[in-house]
C-alpha cells in the first residue's frame, strides 16, 4: 500500500519530524525530576500550616499519606514501565477503561497543573521584590511564564537539564538545614527560644506528641492529626509526574522503578526528617507560620541570613513547579490529542519532537489565569484553587482504578499489542509485570478508602468544604464536555 502523503513526516534541513516523542531523559534526569517534585514551597512555607494542626505527630501524619502517595505511583509505576507513553495515567485510562475516562483524567490533570501553575507565577513577584522591590509583581510573572516557555521549547532534554538543577538548590537546601539542625542539636548551642534543642522536645514541649489528642476536638472541629493528613495529602502532588515522563526516558524499564521506589525514602528524609529537626531545634508551638520554619530554625541559632537564601530557594522551587507544570500539560494536550479527546493541532511535534501547539496552548491560558489572580485574587484562590485541590485527588483515585483494570485486561489476554504483555494472558501476563504494585489485590482498594477518607475529613473543615462541592460540580462539568464533544462526531 502507498504511503499517505499526509501522514508522512516531513523534512527540513535533512533533520527529521518526529513521529513520536523523543526518548532523551536520561537517567539522573529522571532521578532529579522525582525527587524534586517532592519538595516544594509547600514544604518550606506550608508546613507550618500541618504543624500548627498536629505538632510533633505531623511526623506520622507524613509517614501515612507518605506510604499512600508511593503506593499510589507504584500502581502507575507499574503501568508506565510495561507501556510506557506520554500522557502516562490519561492513556493508560482510555487503553484499559473508557474513552470517556480517559478524557475525564486527561483534562482533569490539566485543568489542575494551570491551576497550580497560576498560584505558584501569582507569589513568584513577592520572592522578586524581597531583593527588587520596585519591580511590579505582574512583570516578574510574565518573565518568569515567558522564559520557561522558551526553555520546554527547546526539547525534553533541556527540560530535564533545567529540572536537574532546580531540584539540586534544593535539595541543598533542605540538607545544609538538617546538617545544620542536628549540629545545634549534637552540640548543644544556645538558641533563642531559651529551650535545648532537642529530640525529647517532640515529646515534653506544648502538651507532648499529640497535642491536640487522638480523640479530642480542636478548633477546627476534629483531630489535630486527622486534619494534618488534608494538609499534608497536597503537599504531594506531583510526584505522579514519573509516570507522564515514561514516554520520553532512555530506558523507563530499569529508571522508572528505581525512580518510584526512592520515593519512600525521600519522604522519611525530606519531610520527616527535616520537619523532626526543625521541631527539636525551634519548639512545634513556636513556629508561628509568619515566616517559613526554614528561617526560623536558622534565626534561633543567630544565622540571620537565611531568610535571603531561603527566598531564592522558594523562587527556585516555584520556577520548578512551573517548568514541571507546563511539561506535563503540554504531554497531555498531546496525549489527549492523539486519544481523539482534544483538537488535533494538539498532537503534531517539531522537529525537537516538542509539542508546541500544547506548550504554547499552556502557557497562553496560564497567563489569562494568572491575569485573573491579579484582578480578582479573593475569587481565584477561593473557588479556583478549590478546584485544584479537589483535582489531585481525583486523578489519585482514578489512576487506582485504572491500574486494577490494567490488570484484568492483561489477565483476559487483551493488551496492546506494543505493550511488553502482548500475546501473554492469565497467570502468564500477570507473572510477566515486570515492576509489580505490592499486594496488588488488596492495595488499591485501600488507597482508595484513604483518599476516600481524606475527602471526608475534607467536609469538616470550612476552608475545604467548598474544593468538595466544587469537585462534584466539576466532575459533571468533564463529563458533560465530553458528551458535547462526542456529539459533535
Amino acid at each position: 500500500m502507498a504511503e499517505n502523503p499526509s501522514t508522512k513526516p516531513r523534512e527540513t534541513d535533512d533533520v527529521p519530524v518526529p513521529a513520536s516523542l523523543r526518548k532523551s531523559l536520561k537517567n539522573r534526569h529522571i532521578q532529579l525530576i522525582a525527587l524534586g517534585g517532592a519538595i516544594g514551597t509547600g514544604l518550606f512555607y506550608g508546613s507550618s500550616e500541618s504543624i500548627a494542626l498536629a505538632g510533633p505527630a505531623i511526623l506520622l501524619a507524613y509517614l501515612i499519606g507518605g506510604l499512600a502517595i508511593f503506593m499510589i505511583v507504584r500502581a502507575l509505576s507499574e503501568m508506565s514501565v510495561e507501556d510506557p507513553k506520554a500522557g502516562a495515567f490519561s492513556y493508560y485510562a482510555t487503553q484499559y477503561w473508557s474513552k470517556r475516562a480517559g478524557f475525564v483524567s486527561g483534562w482533569n490533570y490539566w485543568f489542575n497543573y494551570i491551576l497550580v501553575s497560576m498560584v505558584e507565577l501569582s507569589v513568584v513577584g513577592t520572592f522578586v521584590n524581597y531583593w527588587f522591590p520596585a519591580i511590579p509583581t505582574w512583570v516578574s510573572a510574565a518573565v518568569f511564564l515567558a522564559a520557561i516557555a522558551a526553555g520546554n521549547l527547546l526539547g525534553v532534554s533541556q527540560f530535564g537539564e533545567f529540572e536537574f538543577w532546580f531540584a539540586i538548590i534544593k535539595i541543598v537546601a533542605v540538607v545544609a538545614m538538617i546538617l545544620g539542625g542536628l549540629a545545634v542539636i549534637i552540640f548543644a548551642l544556645p538558641t533563642d527560644s531559651g529551650i535545648k534543642a532537642s529530640f525529647a522536645n517532640w515529646f515534653t514541649v506544648g502538651g507532648g506528641f499529640f497535642p491536640n489528642g487522638l480523640m479530642t476536638h480542636t478548633d477546627s472541629g476534629w483531630t489535630g492529626l486527622l486534619m494534618a493528613l488534608v494538609v499534608v495529602m497536597f503537599s504531594f502532588g506531583g510526584t505522579e509526574l514519573i509516570g507522564i515522563t515514561a514516554g520520553e526516558t532512555e530506558d523507563p524499564r530499569r529508571t522508572i522503578p528505581r525512580a518510584t521506589n526512592d520515593i519512600i525514602w525521600r519522604i522519611l528524609v525530606f519531610y520527616i526528617g527535616a520537619l523532626g529537626v526543625i521541631m527539636a531545634v525551634v519548639p512545634w508551638n513556636m513556629i508561628d507560620g509568619k515566616s517559613s520554619p526554614f528561617v526560623q530554625i536558622f534565626d534561633s541559632v543567630g544565622v540571620h541570613a537565611a531568610a535571603g537564601i531561603l527566598n531564592f530557594v522558594c523562587l527556585t522551587a516555584v520556577m520548578s513547579v512551573y517548568n514541571s507544570g507546563l511539561y506535563a500539560n503540554s504531554r497531555m494536550l498531546y496525549s489527549l490529542a492523539k486519544q481523539g479527546n482534544a483538537p488535533a493541532y494538539l498532537g503534531k511535534l517539531n522537529k525537537h519532537g516538542v509539542p508546541v501547539a500544547g506548550v504554547l496552548t499552556s502557557a497562553v491560558i496560564t497567563a489569562i489565569a494568572v491575569v485573573v489572580v491579579f484582578l480578582w485574587p479573593e475569587f481565584a484562590f477561593n473557588y479556583l484553587m478549590s478546584i485544584a485541590t479537589i483535582a489531585g485527588i481525583i486523578n489519585w483515585t482514578m489512576i487506582m482504578f485504572t491500574e486494577m483494570k490494567f490488570r484484568r485486561i492483561a489477565f483476559a489476554g487483551k493488551s496492546p499489542a506494543d505493550s511488553a504483555l502482548a500475546g501473554l494472558s492469565g497467570q502468564k501476563a500477570l507473572d510477566a509485570i515486570h515492576f509489580k504494585l505490592p499486594a496488588a489485590k488488596v492495595t488499591p482498594w485501600i488507597v482508595l478508602a484513604f483518599l476516600a477518607l481524606v475527602v471526608v475529613l475534607m467536609l469538616f473543615s470550612p476552608s475545604y468544604r467548598v474544593a468538595v462541592i466544587a469537585g462534584v460540580i466539576w466532575l459533571a462539568v468533564l463529563l458533560a464536555a465530553y458528551q458535547l464533544t462526542q456529539a459533535k462526531k
